[in-house]
């Protein structure tokens, strides 16, 4: 069985580039790798919900934390068997956003912190009823805010199709967010953590350490 690791991470603290550069550090040391990212927006019809609300085009949904929540939910619960069979498949499965993320932005919105109530019910809605596979290692990249925040809008100025929803033009709840994350980890939340604050200079480093792991 392999090990199913997660990146974790504000909008802009690139994930994509440091998700390509773990995979191809494994890869060279010979290990199976795969990949996955949520939210599915063009492979799940909750994702695909979850966007038009966060673009203003669902109405009132977007308002309703748990609503969105539970939309992320199903994408994932969806996804549930196509994850246990990559990892019956491969070394490492390796997953952009997950648990954690529906848990941080969920709690920032309500202005909770890690031991608040709806990350408890985050947990018992996607783990125990849903019984998504629970990750092995969570990696939070975690650069200055600014950096990220700077990242986020860069990257939806220049590319096409990448304007900022809801959550990502919002900087205060990417600001809560962050404190979330990083509470999460502190706390193990679900699995082991590691935090990078310099995650461009971390994927080589950790390609040992994943690999003993599996």
């Amino acid at each position: 069985m392999g090990e199913l690791v997660v990146v974790e991470g504000l909008d802009g603290a690139g994930k994509h580039t440091f998700t390509t550069e773990l995979v191809a550090g494994l890869r060279a040391h010979g290990a199976s790798v795969t990949t996955t990212a949520f939210p599915r927006y063009d492979d799940d019809v909750h994702a695909e919900l979850a966007r038009d609300a966060l673009y203003d085009r669902m109405g009132d949904l977007a308002s309703s934390v748990h609503a969105m929540a539970v939309l992320f939910a199903l994408d994932r619960r969806a996804a549930a068997a196509g994850l246990r069979a990559a990892l019956a498949a491969h070394d490492v499965v390796l997953v952009d956003r997950y648990v954690a993320s529906n848990a941080a932005y969920s709690a920032a919105r309500l202005g909770q912190d890690a031991g608040g109530e709806v990350v408890g019910w985050v947990r018992a809605l996607e783990i125990d009823r849903f019984g998504i596979p629970v990750p092995g290692h969570q990696l939070l990249l975690a650069p200055p805010r600014e950096v990220a925040a700077e990242r986020a809008r860069s990257r939806a100025a220049t590319e096409p199709g990448r304007a900022r929803d809801a959550y990502e033009s919002d900087d205060g709840l990417q600001a809560r967010t962050d404190a979330v994350y990083r509470e999460l980890a502190a706390r193990s939340w679900l699995s082991r953590w590691t935090v990078l604050d310099d995650p461009a200079a971390a994927p080589s480093a950790l390609v040992p350490a994943l690999l003993h792991r599996c």
